[in-house]
């Protein structure tokens, strides 16, 4: 590996420093300056991106936030807050304040459609070749343009919520359910200005709910184009995590309403990659749930530089790769009236039960609903030919035999509806572009007409291969016979 120079180091890290700065500057002036300048700007760009903007989504934070605290079911909260820790009405109030500062977040045309647009496409193209396709060829057929949109995605990476949006920023703008970790400057400002929501995960207090559903209800009355991740959390494994329901319930609750009810769509769209970016570091946390020896913190900082500096060198000598494919499958929107019909047609008034009773049957469509996900999430090399070295029961593959099974797998996919990325291409093709990424990460070595898989890249085999497992029909069950992780579930195939 060459040796990076002080200086270039130092070049490297100012551009970095710039680069995050500016950013964050530019997004300081955008949300500062109301001039018509601006405004007018913005009308360009959203023209030219011909994007579908809810009025609702520009909304001033301010109005917002009061339309949240006029809910009675917020004051209901408060009250039954303060009698329940003996605390005072005001504090409770200022509190309520506190949770919507932190949740709510404030809309920008141009940080999304110029700033979020350039950057997302100068880092996706930096890092992968992006792919998007359809379930059907006109997926909102029938989608009145007033409709009530929410997205659930299966969740593999960081990289989703870029990924999705810039998919998706010529026809909508999304605003994500985003968790804590991004809660770090310039993150927060960034993902506030893009209309992203922050939620508390794992966090029980009655009051935060009750502020939290009381905005999630009024963005999707008011038709905010959502998305959210029902799994609750990336996948450590590569397999489908269960579904978790807390915010999808919080929306559904608008369907009460006849009107509404008929102007409600759930889409599911799948994602995959060739290379997650974070997939070490999921791993580790795999490693730490199964009680095993995992490297201390102060290893994985190590980790992480190391992977800095080696694809740092990389770029500055020319010899940067992209890591393969991004890609996207949006699927065909759920009706919630159609879901809600056939409830009642069992005998079941799904809003009339308690909530107790109510929960079971949303925990019911949505765990459809990721099985639908998990049907179109999409094939990609690498995930390929993991899956057919880890349907071996040796380390030692020939290259006929791993080319022969792949293509085997391939035609199951195929068979299934799965949606196999340039599945037209040749079976050794598609093996040399999987290759390059498995010999770079060290995951398997050539050896004469064979191929080894190294005992350090056995685990990530594992996790890529477990994002398809569930696609490869009579050929899933060697694959997962072969797998060493502690995998929690799996959809069943």
């Amino acid at each position: 590996m060459p040796h990076l120079t002080p200086s270039l180091w130092i070049a490297l890290a100012g551009t970095v420093a710039l680069v995050i700065g500016g950013s964050v500057a530019v997004l300081f002036f955008i949300r500062r300056v109301g001039s018509d300048v601006l405004k007018r700007a913005g009308r360009r760009t959203l023209f030219r991106h011909r994007a579908r903007v809810n009025r609702y989504t520009m909304t001033r934070k301010s109005f917002v936030i009061a339309q949240v605290l006029a809910d009675p079911a917020v004051a209901d909260a408060v009250h039954a807050h303060v009698a329940e820790h003996n605390v005072e009405e005001r504090a409770t109030w200022q509190q309520v304040h506190k949770y919507l500062d932190e949740i709510v977040p404030f809309f920008n045309v141009l940080a999304y459609y110029r700033l979020g647009y350039n950057i997302s496409r100068f880092v996706l193209g930096l890092f992968y070749k992006v792919t998007v396709e359809y379930e059907r060829p006109d997926p909102f057929r029938g989608v009145p343009r007033n409709s009530m949109v929410i997205y659930l995605m299966n969740h593999r990476s960081n990289a989703d919520y870029v990924l999705v949006a810039y998919v998706m920023m010529g026809q909508v703008s999304i605003s994500y359910a985003v968790g804590e970790w991004a809660r770090a400057f310039p993150l927060e400002h960034i993902f506030k200005s893009f209309g992203s929501y922050f939620i508390r995960r794992r966090y029980r207090e009655p009051l935060y709910h009750a502020v939290l559903q009381a905005y999630v209800q009024l963005i999707t009355r008011n038709a905010v184009t959502q998305g959210i991740f029902p799994e609750g959390g990336l996948s450590r494994d590569g397999a489908l995590r269960p579904a978790k329901i807390g915010l999808l319930d919080y929306a559904l609750g608008v369907a009460r309403d006849a009107e509404s009810r008929a102007k409600m769509y759930i889409v599911p769209v799948g994602i995959n990659y060739d290379r997650v970016l974070e997939d070490r570091s999921l791993l580790r946390e795999l490693e730490v749930q199964a009680q095993r020896p995992v490297s201390g913190k102060w290893s994985q900082v190590g980790d992480v530089m190391h992977y800095l500096f080696w694809n740092a060198t990389r770029m500055l000598t020319g010899q940067w790769r992209r890591y393969g494919r991004a890609a996207v499958t949006i699927g065909a929107p759920i009706a919630i009236d159609t879901w809600l019909t056939q409830r009642e047609s069992e005998g079941v008034d799904v809003f009339a039960l308690s909530r107790e009773q109510r929960l079971p049957h949303v925990q019911q469509f949505c765990d459809s609903v990721l099985t639908r996900i998990g049907a179109i999430i999409p094939v990609t090399p690498v995930p390929l030919a993991c899956a057919a070295l880890q349907s071996f029961d040796a380390d030692f593959v020939s290259h006929h035999a791993l080319l022969e099974r792949m293509e085997a797998m391939r035609d199951v996919l195929q068979e299934f509806n799965g949606r196999v990325v340039r599945a037209d291409r040749d079976i050794a093709d598609t093996f040399d572009r999987a290759y390059r990424m498995l010999r770079m990460r060290r995951m398997i070595a050539r050896s004469g007409e064979s191929y080894v898989v190294l005992p350090k890249g056995r685990a990530l085999i594992n996790y890529y291969a477990n994002s398809i497992v569930h696609l490869l029909g009579p050929f899933a069950e060697a694959v997962r016979e072969r797998d060493r992780l502690p995998i929690s579930a799996h959809l069943p195939g």
